[in-house]
């Protein structure tokens, strides 16, 4: 039978017994992000008829501001609540399971103004980047992303981590694994239509390479697992070739 965390379980854990809030890397170089309040008053039905997926991208290097202001909407705390045995918690702009907020946020950037390519932690907390592992080259991207070439071309990813321990000790079945998928996806929406709102072309992929995408963020991939890669650049003016709208012909060799 299945085990859930009743009230009983809930006295039973002590600060001690409960994991961290907040994932942080103290002893890395930080990268102090501006608070630019995100400039999100465009009417919502605009900005989900104007959502697409991007692989073409202008060649130029998204603004910092832009980017600060799209990790803060997306995964920076809205306010904190009282969890009774389960301490503090902190919810966020996108629906999460229990508000465990399983899910920590790692940026792979290639083109970004005034930020060194490299891949980085977004601590929410502190609105900050940590520096986990300097360069980020077109060609990493495009391997990590499963032989994908269109992501050589994107500005920067983030990759959602799934911190699996903050999840069990709430969730104690191994449904709580998709819970995790079903937050990623709550999360990736809300990136995509905030950079749609932000000026920004984002992608969504869930086609890229377990292991070597761990390693290179330093993760064991058993209890901090990479489950879904976002990423942005400047939108390419010119309307994608790959995207041409459907004629007659097209539904003369459709079944219906």
């Amino acid at each position: 039978m299945y085990e859930t965390a009743g009230e009983d379980d809930r006295h039973d854990l002590t600060a001690d017994g409960r994991p961290p809030l907040f994932t942080a890397y103290p002893q890395a170089h930080r990268v102090l992000l501006p608070r630019v309040p995100a400039p999100l008053d465009a009417p919502l039905g605009e900005v989900l008829y104007r959502r697409r997926t991007h692989r073409r991208f202008a060649g130029r290097p998204v603004p910092l501001p832009a980017l600060a202001a799209l990790l803060s909407t997306v995964f920076g705390p809205v306010d904190y609540i009282d969890g009774g045995g389960f301490g503090a918690l902190f919810r966020r702009t996108s629906p999460q399971g229990g508000a465990r907020q399983e899910l920590d946020a790692y940026v792979g950037i290639r083109s970004v103004d005034a930020t060194a390519p490299g891949w980085y932690h977004y601590n929410v907390r502190e609105h900050c980047l940590e520096l986990l592992a300097g360069g980020c080259t077109a060609e990493e991207l495009a391997t990590l992303c499963g032989g994908q070439g269109w992501a050589a071309d994107a500005c920067f990813v983030v990759v959602l981590v799934a911190r699996v321990e903050r999840m069990l000790v709430k969730y104690r079945n191994p449904r709580a694994y998709r819970v995790c998928l079903l937050d990623a996806g709550h999360l990736g929406q809300t990136f995509v239509l905030t950079a749609t709102a932000l000026g920004l072309g984002p992608f969504q992929t869930g086609a890229f390479h377990d292991t070597a995408l761990a390693a290179r963020l330093n993760l064991d991939g058993v209890t901090s697992v990479p489950l879904y890669v976002l990423g942005a650049g400047l939108p390419e003016s010119t309307p994608d070739p790959d995207a041409r709208p459907a004629g007659l012909t097209a539904f003369r060799h459709t079944t219906l």
